[in-house]
């Protein structure tokens, strides 16, 4: 490659930095429907294989992929939300327990004065104040339609994800036949190749961490639901979307279950059945969920996966959080690749011999 096209290589993906950068604010519609095409496209494919028609696959897959996310906000959201109010009910009940057992309990144990906390406070403002929190929704509602401008942005936006998810779906194939034709001839191979294990990795991480998290969210949840937790579904379900960092999901899970099971039963049997359920868990994805999932396809260490949420969200913010791990792992590839250049190069080689 001569230096004028290296040069004009670096400007256009400049410019493609910069042109996304700018467009970030219109591009999140467009990202989840890519994400949800990405996702029903190898299902697709299987339904072809099947003799069935490009058309009615890509309708049996696109009704399908919504009617999960239905299934998913119809059900899991109103349990949420009631599990958060039941949460604020109670809250004056376990402000008094702390009150009266553990800080005295502190104070006498570890000769500690505990801080002055206006606790008899707290507990009026969330006595007066619980019922509020079961209209969330119908709030967020009121404060959007509120603002003409935000109403309309956020039904285009509702409408926009499924009809960009049904044509994204219906033209996957042909659109990367046509990105496939723009490649030059001379780069093809190793442009084909680094496509193809970019596609591994993302399909390991977008249909296995997925499979993962939701099964551990799950198993969580039931079991925490087994052992009596009024927030069972609530913890449950953040152990296991924060899963992706290794241990993080099975740490965060148990310190929460656990303080929660305290305050709600007070005793230590409890206890031991949260951390019966988390190592239950930890056991499954350890020894069944990853392996069968996962595999080593991905291979992104733990720092390397909690600095791509972190840098992610700082420069993006939820829409970078979302694309932090994908990216990263298409990153891995790349720079798998040019190690492997910089290893046969004569650069390499040099220093060897010195």
């Amino acid at each position: 490659m001569t230096d004028s096209k290296k040069w004009f290589t670096l400007i256009s993906v400049a410019l493609l930095l910069v042109l996304l950068y700018l467009l970030a604010p219109v591009l999140f519609p467009f990202l989840v429907a890519a994400a949800l095409a990405y996702l029903g496209d190898p299902l697709v494919d299987s339904l072809e294989a099947r003799k069935l028609s490009r058309s009615v696959s890509v309708i049996t897959v696109f009704c399908g992929l919504f009617l999960g996310l239905f299934i998913v906000f119809a059900f899991v959201v109103p349990v949420l939300q009631q599990e958060l109010v039941e949460l604020l009910k109670k809250l004056p009940a376990y402000i008094d327990w702390l009150q009266g057992a553990v800080l005295p309990w502190l104070q006498a144990q570890f000769s500690i004065e505990t801080p002055a906390w206006d606790l008899e406070s707290l507990k009026q403002a969330m006595s007066s104040h619980w019922q509020s929190v079961g209209g969330v929704a119908a709030g967020l509602m009121g404060s959007v339609s509120r603002s003409g401008l935000a109403l309309l942005g956020w039904f285009a936006n509702l409408v926009l994800i499924p009809v960009l998810t049904f044509y994204l779906l219906r033209d996957w194939d042909l659109l990367v036949a046509r990105i496939h034709e723009l490649i030059p001839r001379r780069s093809e191979p190793t442009a084909v190749r680094l496509a193809k294990d970019c596609d591994e990795v993302l399909g390991a991480f977008m249909h296995g961490q997925l499979l993962v998290m939701l099964a551990l969210g799950t198993v969580y949840s039931i079991g925490l639901w087994l052992v009596g937790l009024d927030m069972a579904v609530l913890i449950g379900m953040l152990a296991g979307m924060v899963s992706f960092v290794p241990y993080l999901g099975f740490i965060l899970g148990m310190l929460v279950a656990g303080i929660a099971a305290l305050m709600q039963f007070q005793d230590a049997i409890h206890l031991f059945y949260v951390l019966l359920v988390f190592g239950f868990g930890q056991t499954l994805e350890s020894f069944l969920l990853t392996p069968y999932l996962l595999g080593d396809r991905i291979g992104l260490h733990p720092v390397a996966v909690i600095f791509a949420v972190m840098a992610g969200g700082q420069l993006f913010g939820f829409v970078g959080v979302l694309l932090a791990l994908p990216a990263a792992a298409v990153m891995m590839v790349l720079l798998s690749h040019a190690h492997e250049r910089y290893v046969s190069s004569e650069l390499y080689t040099d220093k060897q011999q010195d």
